[in-house]
């Protein structure tokens, strides 16, 4: 039996007729709604800070500013083998 039969597709076909629909609805919902909903503008902030965060953590490591990701050496008393 292969992969891909006559009903499979149309199963497939089917799935993504509907998928379009419920896309379409979504978008003219959030149409209606307006642009400048606040929750838009909240997801956008959070975005915005995660993204500040994480370039701010990158450039810290690269530096080598954080102690823990140095590598450590050996005691004194001890002879590397």
């Amino acid at each position: 039996m292969g992969i891909i039969n006559r009903r499979n597709a149309v199963l497939g076909w089917a799935a993504w007729q509907a998928g379009k629909r419920v896309a379409a609805r979504k978008a003219r919902s959030e149409a209606r709604r307006g642009t400048g909903s606040s929750r838009a503008k909240k997801g956008a902030i959070v975005s915005a800070v995660a993204a500040v965060g994480g370039a701010l953590w990158f450039l810290r490591r690269r530096r080598g500013g954080d102690e823990s990701a140095k590598p450590s050496t050996p005691p004194a008393d001890e002879k590397p083998s």
